[in-house]
Formats: structure tokens, sequence, C-alpha cells
């Protein structure tokens, strides 16, 4: 998975629009049924607060209308959907948010050009 590869994240997945299916994960990075369900649905929500990834607890501290950017002390989850897709990367305390996210937003861009 290049967002791996890229070295700013260290867990990755990426899943259906809808949030109804795993397209690929990184080894021992779990997103279950429900929380994918629920980060589809943080797109078409105005004022989410918090989300849930691989059963951890994330502050959402940006929101935008296609990227959500969540914190955990000094690890972060960023979110960024395309067409049919939504990528969810997690970067650990070591890592510069701004690296992670544009590492994510690059990957969400070269998608949208394909048309995914």
């Amino acid at each position: 998975m290049s967002l791996i590869s890229s070295g700013h994240v260290d867990q990755a997945a990426i899943i259906s629009a809808a949030g109804d299916s795993t397209w690929a994960v990184s080894p021992g990075f779990t997103v279950s049924a429900d929380e994918m369900k629920s980060i589809a649905a943080l797109f078409t929500l105005a004022d989410a607060c918090s989300l849930h990834v691989g059963g951890q607890r994330y502050i959402v501290f940006r929101g935008e209308d296609r990227s959500v950017y969540g914190r955990q002390g000094k690890t972060g989850i960023v979110i960024a959907k395309t067409k049919q897709a939504i990528l969810i990367a997690h970067h650990d305390e070591n890592t510069q948010a701004g690296n992670a996210a544009a590492t994510v937003e690059a990957l969400a861009d070269y998608l949208v050009e394909l048309d995914y």
C-alpha cells in the first residue's frame, strides 16, 4: 500500500465510499463494520466531534468537504473521501501530522483523477 511505504503513515485502510466493504488494509489495522459506516457518515454530518477507528476514539479537530482529521494524544488519523473510496490513515507520534495529511490527500487526488 503506497500510504505505508511513504513513511508518513504507519497503518491504513481503503474502504468503499458507502462504508460497507474494505478494499485494502495494512496488517494489524482493523476497521469494524460499524466504524466504517460511521466514517462514511462523517461526510454528511456538519458537527462531528469524535470518531472511532480500530477501537480507538479520536477527537475531530478539522473537517472539510472531503477530509477529516482526528487526534488522540500525539497520534492521529487522516481520512479522505473520493468518489468511490474512503482512505483512512493513522500516523504515530514520530510523524508530523502535516506529512501524513499530504500523503493521504495526494493519493486521494490521484484516485479522483482515475474517477475513483
